[in-house]
């Protein structure tokens, strides 16, 4: 079995390494890739890599309405089946974590229905976590 390539190539500023280390390697449990001490980390963030780079962090933060909450723009994040979004749910709420938009489900009984939350990483990254009931429904209209 050869290694499943990547989907996307993500690079991101963060302002503290460490804390990015911590956050992603020990919150959201992603394995640590290469790195070069002080300037770089890489993550497996489910098959796709993501590379936290010193820098200035996420900058500025703007809003978009979507089905009653107000979204961060930018954000990344990813679509993971239902039994992983409810446990990566728990374990964020057990942490403490200060949601920007707590874990619920949106468009409910609509095309598109989904489970999501949004998070900011350490650096001020958004990211959101997200699942369908129905995973054919992530592109309906």
């Amino acid at each position: 079995m050869g290694m499943t390539i990547p989907r996307f190539h993500l690079a991101i500023p963060v302002d503290d390494l460490e804390a990015g280390r911590a956050f992603y390697g020990g919150l959201l449990g992603c394995p640590q890739g290469r790195e070069d001490p002080g300037h770089w980390i890489d993550f497996d963030l489910r098959g796709h890599q993501l590379v936290l780079h010193r820098g200035a962090g996420a900058g500025v933060r703007a809003r978009n309405a979507v089905d009653g909450d107000e979204v961060p723009v930018p954000h990344f994040g990813l679509v993971l089946d239902w039994g992983e979004w409810e446990s990566l749910a728990v374990r964020l709420s057990d942490a403490g974590t200060a949601f920007v938009i707590e874990p619920h489900v949106r468009f409910a009984g609509k095309p598109g229905e989904q489970a999501t939350m949004f998070l900011y990483d350490p650096a001020g990254n958004a990211l959101e976590f997200k699942a369908f009931r129905d995973l054919a429904q992530l592109f309906a209209t």
